[in-house]
């Protein structure tokens, strides 16, 4: 359904999108996740037809967007990070506008719009104007102006940013039932939750590059059992670290940023045994952190920071 290959987007000297590949499958939910500033807000922008590439090749259901960009239009609903609804119209007037805005007209926008409202459970609130919504409201209404036209395919750029919990399960609700119905959806986000409950595959995104891809599942594998950075003395480490490579339930162990990395096959047995081990020789532990497998302990094992830094 999406092809995207080496695609480049820059702003003057800085390069927001550097030579990013990837596929989604029709059906899929495919997640972009990363901090703010990795670039997924530039690239899903390049993908719904918003900004123009720099370099690199994108197709869209079967269409080249740098030639073909009015035919991929159609296709596709955007959702944006910022709420783009007129505050003193109505729920139904603002949808009424942009069914407007698609070429929806008379008895099929009517019937768009009730769809839509019902589908996100506004319907009761549809002669309501929407600087009375909760901004879990406005969301919802703001995904239901992007399908009104029913596209094939759905960019959701960060949708629940701001949203409280009861809208925030409402939104994935509704995106589930959406991929049931074989939507196809590209969700950037930076909330590991979001992209471990929804997302067939996710990209792990960091400075404009993509660092990882594979099913959360897969991703989380990256990591075994865990990982432990145990912070010790800087004279300790040769002498202690052949000692924890050999450990039993150790994978791998290096001396990074003044603490020892300890990747593990199984995270709890492998603490008791380089506790036992500092202990034995009469080293003291500074610090100590343990990553259980998910995937914002992925993202800091892949980038050395965390995903809300």
């Amino acid at each position: 359904m999406i092809e995207v290959e080496k695609l480049v987007k820059k702003y003057g000297e800085r390069v927001a999108v550097n030579e990013v590949s990837f596929s989604v499958q029709e059906g899929e939910i495919f997640g972009l996740l990363g901090p703010n500033g990795a670039g997924k807000t530039t690239t899903i922008s390049i993908l719904a037809t918003l900004l123009p590439p720099d370099g690199g090749k994108v197709i869209i259901g079967g269409y080249d967007l740098a030639r073909e960009a009015n035919k991929i239009k159609p296709l596709i609903g955007f959702v944006p990070q910022e709420l783009a609804l007129y505050p003193t119209l109505s729920a139904w007037d603002n949808l009424a506008f942009f069914g407007r805005i698609y070429g929806l007209r008379g008895n099929v926008l009517k019937e768009r719009i009730a769809t839509a409202l019902d589908m996100v459970g506004l319907r009761e609130r549809a002669g309501d104007a929407v600087r009375t919504f909760s901004g879990g409201m406005k969301r919802r209404l703001n995904i239901a102006a992007s399908l009104l036209h029913r596209p094939r395919i759905l960019f959701l750029d960060e949708p629940t940013v701001g949203v409280d919990p009861q809208s925030r399960n409402f939104i994935f609700e509704h995106i589930e039932r959406l991929k049931a119905e074989g939507m196809t959806i590209i969700y950037t986000t930076h909330y590991m939750e979001e992209a471990e409950r929804l997302c067939d595959r996710v990209a792990i995104m960091d400075e404009g590059r993509i660092l990882a891809l594979d099913t959360p599942k897969g991703l989380i594998g990256l990591l075994g059992g865990g990982v432990i950075y145990v912070g010790i003395a800087t004279e300790a480490i040769e002498m202690l670290l052949p000692a924890v490579r050999s450990l039993p339930h150790v994978r791998s162990a290096s001396y990074q940023g003044g603490r020892l990395k300890v990747e593990t096959s199984t995270a709890r047995p492998a603490l008791l045994e380089l506790i036992e081990l500092c202990n034995a020789r009469d080293v003291p532990i500074l610090s100590l952190e343990v990553l259980e497998p998910n995937l914002e302990s992925v993202f800091l094992h892949l980038t050395g920071k965390r995903l809300r830094d």
